[in-house]
């Protein structure tokens, strides 16, 4: 098995997987120490993007557990509109992108779908919709006395474009996957400034964001070697 995922990898993506785990758990060991879940969670999260890189669907799987998980931890710190983002939006997508992925590889390889490219007036039904959502949860939230109301709405338009472009296949859902860890960042920033447990999140979200770069750059070279180029 091991010796199975040495070949799959290469040894940028393995490198990578072993710098973000020895990062986060370091992290834990000064910051928490107490929180397991948020450990779990965290090395979950770290897992799927790899196998996002190389789209492989299994990637999409532990992406439904990190969603239920980090649901759990938004919630303790009344950050509701992460907490319903994850379980309300982003795993019910990872879903459907787990079906949509399974359905679509490239050339028979399960364990590699095939790139989608989108047209332009999809792109503009989708910044349509991105609108529309980001409207309705600034007020769902604000309902709610959710902490920190600006960076949360802002963390659910950025949800929804990833897990749109996931489910949809375009090389571009990590893209949106990296602008909401920003965002993420930031959010859980604030957090840590009344609960220094919440820096081991930040640097979760940090791996996160090189991790989706790697997945961005991954996806334009799968892309082009899928339509025939070099």
């Amino acid at each position: 098995m091991l010796k199975k995922s040495m070949r799959y990898f290469s040894k940028t993506e393995i490198a990578l997987w072993c710098s973000s785990v020895l990062l986060i758990v370091a992290s834990f060991a000064i910051f928490d120490r107490s929180n397991y879940l948020t450990l779990i969670a965290s090395l979950i999260g770290v897992t799927s993007l790899i196998y996002n890189a190389k789209g492989n669907p299994f990637g999409q799987f532990l992406m439904i557990v990190f969603s239920m998980l980090y649901g759990i931890i938004s919630y303790s710190f009344s950050y509701y509109g992460e907490m319903i983002t994850y379980l309300g939006m982003t795993m019910p997508m990872a879903v459907f992108a787990l079906i949509s992925w399974l359905k679509n590889p490239y050339q028979g390889n399960q364990a590699e779908v095939r790139v989608n490219v989108l047209s332009r007036i999809e792109y503009l039904m989708m910044g349509a919709a991105a609108f529309a959502v980001t409207i309705l949860f600034y007020f769902v939230l604000d309902y709610f006395d959710t902490a920190n109301l600006m960076p949360s709405t802002l963390s659910v338009t950025t949800s929804f474009l990833a897990v749109y472009l996931t489910f949809r296949r375009s090389q571009y859902f990590a893209l949106a996957y990296a602008a909401n860890d920003l965002v993420l960042i930031i959010l859980w920033a604030l957090a840590s400034c009344a609960d220094l447990r919440y820096i081991s999140v930040v640097v979760c979200f940090l791996a996160f964001f090189v991790n989706d770069m790697y997945g961005y750059i991954n996806w334009k070279k799968m892309k082009i070697r899928q339509s025939g180029g070099e």
